[in-house]
């Protein structure tokens, strides 16, 4: 399958519950197209508590929800913000494989403030 790559701004930036039935918690962010298209991503962990079923141990949710903290920490710098809210309307470059979003990237060459190395 080919890639494509797309440009587009993040129309929702939220921190908080979200991802597989509202049972995690991280960053979560919407992408939006100039041709129409749009989609969305999860970076975070299970804000639920752990049972003996669950496949994951505690340290591996502390960590997963650690490295949200951190993917957060590095897209604001880029995006030369502060605060998750002030995410919307930056713009981003998607990576498409087929219709599934396969990574993307603040357009920190297009952003006077970015603070992206």
């Amino acid at each position: 399958m080919s890639e494509r790559k797309e440009i587009g701004y993040i129309s929702s930036a939220t921190f908080g519950m979200g991802g597989y039935q509202d049972a995690m918690i991280g960053l979560s962010l919407s992408f939006m197209g100039k041709s129409s298209w749009g989609c969305s991503t999860f970076i975070g962990g299970w804000a639920t508590k752990r049972s003996d079923y669950t496949k994951w141990t505690e340290g591996e949710r502390r960590e997963t929800l650690a490295d949200a903290v951190w993917k957060l920490k590095e897209v604001l710098e880029a995006a030369g913000k502060n605060h998750v809210g002030e995410l919307e309307g930056t713009p981003v470059e998607c990576t498409f494989e087929g219709n599934m979003l396969k990574d993307w990237r603040i357009l920190t060459e297009v952003i006077p403030n970015s603070r992206a190395a």
